[in-house]
């Protein structure tokens, strides 16, 4: 029987399944090689209406070996809406959950119970998502190109282009990805190989949420 992990991340898809761990190791926290090693479960849920199933939530909220449950969603295009359907999955568990999603994500949790975290993207204020994100962490050097890039997507979708307005953001980063070199470098691999910096103000933000939820350290090198 697999090991039932104490601390486990529910993230919406397999992009953020594959990103968060590369921007976590990427500041200096080693995620683990191997599931049985790794400091937190990572679970995609294939969908963000999978991650808003009140009843697949409390699934994981009773298993016995769980002490700390955290959440990452995308705001899309309606934030507070989005939080709200999040909260309303918590509510009845955690009836002091706030109303607003706090700016740096939400911790929440008395002695005795599971611990909850929710960080919802790109900021848990503003409209987008993972890919919203990423634009955070661009290097200083990549910004003109980022201009362009935003430009031509723009151009691109007056052209015809068939990608939903909703997915502006995705569009962007990978053209933006696509004129780099290596060109198109998947998310994780930008991350990794530090086409996109993980030492941005954004990500601290980020991954103060996360080392103060699941209490990991950071003990490797950055690496820049």
């Amino acid at each position: 029987m697999a090991r039932q992990h104490e601390k486990v991340l529910l993230v919406e898809g397999a992009e953020d399944q594959r990103v968060i761990p590369e921007l976590v190791e990427a500041n200096g926290i080693q995620w683990g090689d191997r599931e049985k090693d790794w400091i937190v479960q990572i679970k995609s849920m294939d969908g963000v209406e999978n991650l808003l199933n009140k009843q697949r939530i409390n699934v994981h909220l009773k298993s016995s070996a769980l002490k700390v449950l955290g959440i990452i969603l995308d705001a899309d295009d309606e934030p507070a809406d989005r939080w709200q359907s999040m909260r309303n999955c918590l509510l009845e568990r955690y009836p002091e959950i706030p109303e607003e999603l706090p700016a740096t994500g939400l911790i929440h949790g008395n002695p005795g119970e599971i611990k909850v975290g929710v960080w919802m993207m790109p900021d848990n204020r503003e409209r987008g998502m993972l890919e919203t994100f990423l634009q955070f962490l661009l290097p200083e050097s990549g910004k003109e190109l980022w201009t362009f890039s935003e430009q031509s997507c723009r151009q691109a979708k007056e052209s015809g282009a068939s990608f939903k307005d909703c997915h502006l953001d995705k569009a962007k980063i990978h053209t933006w990805l696509a004129w780099r070199n290596p060109p198109g470098r998947q998310l994780h691999n930008a991350i990794t190989e530090r086409i996109l910096s993980p030492a941005s103000p954004q990500a601290a933000v980020f991954m103060r949420w996360f080392q103060d939820l699941f209490q990991v350290v950071a003990t490797g090198d950055t690496g820049g």
